[in-house]
Formats: C-alpha cells, sequence, structure tokens
C-alpha cells in the first residue's frame, strides 16, 4: 500500500516537473521575440533621433554655429540665455504704445525677394514686387546706380530694404548683405535680377510645388521667348509641371539619362535663383568675396543642394518667367557738365579702347577661370573631401553593369 502511494506521488511530481519543463520551453521562444522586437524599437528609435538631430542643424544651422561658439570659449563671456546668433531684415519702430509692449508676437517665418535694381528699370521691378507681395515676403533692393529717391512715390516702397552701392553687381550686394545669419529667418531666397516678366508667374503656386517636390534649389521656367538662353533646361517645357533633367542630343553638351550634372540636371541658372534656408547658408559660403560676376558658380550650386542634386534642383515650368535681358551694368552716364579737352581726350581713348559692355565680360571670363582654378586647387587641398556625385555616379555604373 505504501510502495503504490510512493509510486503515484512520484508519478504525479515527474508529471509537474514535465509541465513546467514544458512552460519553460515554451517561453524561450516569446522571451526571444520580446527581446528581438524591444531591440528593434531600440534601434529605430535611436535612428530617429540622429535624424531628427541632424534635420535639426540642418533646418536651423546657426544654433550649431552657436554651440560650437560656446564651446570654443568665443561667447564665453555671455550667459547662454542672452544669445542670439540669427537676425532679419523687419523693420522695426522706433517707440511702441503701451499696449503693443505687452503682446509678444511670434516670429513668423516668410521669405525674402532680393533684387538689384537701376531706376531704369523701375516700372519692371513695382511689376515684380507687386506679385510678390500677398505672399509674406520681404523686399530688399540693391541699388546699383545710387538712386533711391526716385522709388519713394511706390506705396510699397517704405516697406522695403533699400542698399545702395554704385556699379556694383548682384553677388556682390549678396555676399555682404545676406550672410546666412541675417536672413535665417526666412524660409525661401529669391535672388532675381531686375529684367524678368512676370505675368505668368505666381510665387505662391510655385512655393508649393518647390515643397512638394523637396527642391532646395530651383529656378522658374523660361519663356521659349526669353532673350539669351544659355541652357537648354532653363526653358519652360509646356507639358510638365516641373522638371529636373533635359533631353538634347544638339551642341557640344549630349544630355540623356546617363547624365549625371550640370547643365543637363541638376543645375538652375543665375538670373532667378531660389533657395531654402539650408540651401543659401551653403550657397552664401560658395560665392567669392573678390569675384563679383558669379560666372561658373551656376555649374557648382548643385553642391549646396542638402543631397542628390539630380532630385534637390528642378525648374519649374508651370509658373514661368520671360527674361528681356537688358543691359544695365556698364552703362555710361551723360556729363553733369562741359568736359575739357583733356577729359575729352581721355573719355575718347577709352571708348576706342573698349566698350564697357566688353570690359565687363572679359573681367567675367577672367573670374569664370578664376573660379575654376580656386574649385580645382580646393579639392587638391582638401584629403577628406570626397566628391559626393563622382561617388553616387560610380555606384550607378556599377549597378547598370551588375
Amino acid at each position: 500500500m505504501t510502495s503504490f502511494r510512493s509510486w503515484k506521488l512520484l508519478r504525479r511530481n515527474t508529471f509537474c516537473d514535465g509541465v513546467k519543463s514544458g512552460l519553460k520551453m515554451k517561453r524561450l521562444p516569446f522571451m526571444g521575440f520580446l527581446c528581438t522586437a524591444m531591440l528593434f524599437v531600440l534601434y529605430r528609435t535611436t535612428v530617429y533621433q540622429y535624424q531628427h538631430t541632424e534635420m535639426d542643424e540642418n533646418f536651423d544651422p546657426f544654433e550649431t554655429f552657436k554651440e560650437s561658439s560656446l564651446a570654443s570659449g568665443l561667447l564665453g563671456g555671455l550667459p547662454r540665455g542672452i544669445i542670439q546668433a540669427s537676425s532679419d531684415l523687419e523693420l522695426k519702430p522706433l517707440w511702441s504704445t503701451s499696449s503693443s509692449r505687452s503682446k509678444v508676437e511670434p516670429s513668423t517665418r516668410g521669405y525674402l525677394l532680393a533684387i538689384p535694381v537701376g531706376i531704369k528699370q523701375k516700372d519692371g521691378v513695382d511689376h515684380i514686387v507687386q506679385k510678390f507681395l500677398p505672399e509674406n515676403f520681404t523686399v530688399m533692393l540693391f541699388h546699383y546706380d545710387g538712386n533711391v529717391d526716385g522709388w519713394w512715390d511706390l506705396d510699397w516702397s517704405d516697406e522695403a530694404i533699400h542698399i545702395v552701392a554704385k556699379n556694383q553687381t548682384k553677388w556682390w550686394f549678396a555676399k555682404r548683405f545676406l550672410h546666412p545669419a541675417v536672413v535665417s529667418a526666412y524660409d525661401y531666397i529669391f535672388l532675381w535680377d531686375e529684367d524678368l516678366g512676370v505675368e505668368h508667374f505666381n510665387p505662391g503656386r510655385y512655393l508649393k510645388i518647390v515643397r512638394f517636390e523637396g527642391l532646395e534649389i530651383s529656378q522658374p521656367a523660361l519663356d521659349p521667348n526669353s532673350t539669351n538662353i544659355h541652357h537648354r533646361i532653363t526653358v519652360r517645357a509646356r507639358a510638365n509641371k516641373f522638371h529636373r533633367r533635359v533631353y538634347d542630343s544638339r551642341g557640344r553638351t549630349k544630355c540623356s539619362d546617363i547624365s549625371e550634372g550640370p547643365p543637363c540636371t541638376g543645375f538652375v541658372e543665375g538670373m532667378a535663383p531660389v533657395f531654402s534656408r539650408s540651401a543659401w547658408y551653403c550657397a552664401w559660403h560658395l560665392i567669392q568675396n573678390d569675384l563679383v560676376h558669379g560666372w561658373g558658380m551656376d555649374m557648382k550650386l548643385g553642391y549646396c543642394a542638402q543631397g542628390d542634386r539630380t532630385k534637390k534642383v528642378g525648374v519649374i515650368d508651370s509658373e514661368y518667367i520671360l527674361h528681356k535681358g537688358i543691359q544695365t551694368l556698364g552703362g555710361r552716364k551723360p556729363p553733369e557738365r562741359k568736359a575739357s579737352n583733356k577729359e575729352e581726350m581721355t573719355r575718347r581713348h577709352r571708348t576706342a579702347s573698349g566698350d564697357p559692355r566688353m570690359e565687363i565680360r572679359r573681367q567675367s571670363v577672367w573670374e569664370l577661370q578664376i573660379f575654376r582654378d580656386r574649385w580645382q586647387q580646393a579639392v587638391k587641398e582638401d584629403k577628406n573631401w570626397v566628391d559626393p556625385f563622382l561617388r553616387s555616379l560610380k555606384h550607378r555604373k556599377l549597378k547598370r553593369h551588375g
């Protein structure tokens, strides 16, 4: 009787141990799955945080500059909370009412339109500005002829920023007055010439397309009737809303599906470029302080596209402009007084030696060569720099042959 009871107890214990062992065996895959899921969530969270930080730095690079300045000790004498690393071009009143002082208005990020202007193009510039004002644009005029007083009769002129420097170019003004820290409040910067027709252009619709397509650098397409069309990629394609590349078998440069760079893709011209905040931060550093005509820069702007220039640079066809090709800089003023014989001889000698427009072109060609030489020298000296587009080109070739 005792032996039977012992056998029964042993059997029950064996059964219980088997159940426990089975439960443990069943738990092992579940625990493995749970650990894997937790590791995956942790990995995705880390990647997201890294990407979010990187996006924040691209979106507002001046905070990064502020942090680096603090770390280097340049701002060590100031308490962190008082430091403002950026500015804007918004006009402020000399005084305010007591009621408005108590209101803290949130900063509204708008857009900036900057144009070099001469009084002879006043009507055309007025037409351009009138298109932009309803879309929350700040207007900045660079007066290269020294004439500011002739603009005050326009309704919007009091609200515009006026910068005066005689016989200076758009890129000279941009390098000195559009520092990234000053224009960081603006989502997009339109750095346009004055001789553009905007009958078929709407800045609001333009920016919707730019945002939706993720374009960091862009330009409106040129009406085929425009003057001085230099690259086919800038010409309007009637059937498209926008385009990133052109197909052309004519001329020295053949453009096809395998074309990887300017002027076939990743290209805008210097007459009407539009930059995102991040792209302008890069482009401003690309502008050479002493090379004022900007020749050669258009071929390198794709390096500022914050990624693949074949995707981040584009031409908007549905919102297009007419380039009038009016020659402005370099024109001679009529003399204000009768010139002496000596002055008249000097003037004739200068005229015979070369037309001012020809001299400007010679200067531009010379600057183009200087810019190319500097780029090549910079690439040679920077051992850590790797051309991102040569690397992607090699990758695409391997994929095609693979």
